[in-house]
């Protein structure tokens, strides 16, 4: 069974964004990118689903610059076996992902398609659910547990009131959360066998897909600064307060 591991790269999580001075988005020049964190946990899960001999193969797939290469050569270090990238210089937006990750699902038959349930630059969390509607395949989102069982496969999954489990056939999608695992320290040897591992190239189209962006972005500016906090001597000068200076209560 092959594993598809999409991979996104994205700004640092330990870097502070800065919105450009023209507000027409991110500041990311000199800026260190890395791999989305959920997409390291799926990379995680499924080079440990090979590992208990589950899976037979992990395809570590990302879609963007010529830079996301790293991205990829860093999923082969944490286990992925090779790597397509699909490249463009245009704003992907995730129906234009999810599209471009469907071509590669029919071409390539994965068994699973494990993904983050988000990215962090963009919050979308649309990918995964639109890569399942277009490919007509069954999904399970937020994921902090995956058992695979011959040709099902068992998500735990986090939700508002405790814990659900679904049982998938597969092929199937899944989406992965923070607590589905913690992703293995990539150690010097395995970044120079990755150097050696398979790295395809394509464009979207050769795919057949057009990426062309369906949104428009108007403006990108910084949250507004909080005002300081102030003390109150007692409980009823804080009530009153909420009452008609908050107006939340």
């Amino acid at each position: 069974m092959k594993v598809l591991v999409p991979v996104k790269r994205v700004v640092d999580y330990n870097v502070k964004v800065r919105v450009k001075s023209d507000n027409t988005g991110v500041d990311i020049a000199n800026v260190k990118m890395s791999m989305n964190p959920f997409d390291e946990i799926a990379v995680e899960e499924a080079v440990r689903l090979k590992e208990k001999g589950v899976a037979t193969e992990v395809i570590a797939v990302s879609c963007g610059v010529t830079q996301c290469q790293e991205t990829l050569r860093t999923a082969m270090a944490i286990g992925a076996d090779r790597a397509i990238l699909v490249e463009t210089d245009a704003e992907l937006q995730p129906l234009a992902v999810a599209k471009l990750l469907n071509a590669l699902v029919a071409k390539e038959q994965p068994g699973l398609i494990i993904l983050g349930k988000q990215a962090i630059d963009d919050d979308a969390n649309q990918t995964g659910q639109m890569l399942a509607a277009l490919a007509d395949l069954p999904q399970a989102t937020f994921a902090s547990k995956v058992e695979v069982a011959g040709d099902k496969v068992n998500v735990t999954r986090e939700i508002d009131g405790g814990l659900e489990t679904l049982s998938l056939s597969i092929p199937a999608v899944i989406t992965t959360d923070l607590r589905l695992n913690e992703p293995r320290y990539v150690t010097l040897p395995n970044i120079m066998k990755a150097k050696k591992k398979p790295l395809e190239i394509v464009k979207p189209e050769d795919l057949g897909v057009d990426v062309s962006p369906r949104l428009k972005t108007l403006k990108v500016s910084e949250p507004p600064k909080r005002g300081a906090g102030i003390k109150v001597p007692d409980v009823a000068t804080l009530v009153n307060k909420l009452k008609t200076e908050a107006k939340v209560i």
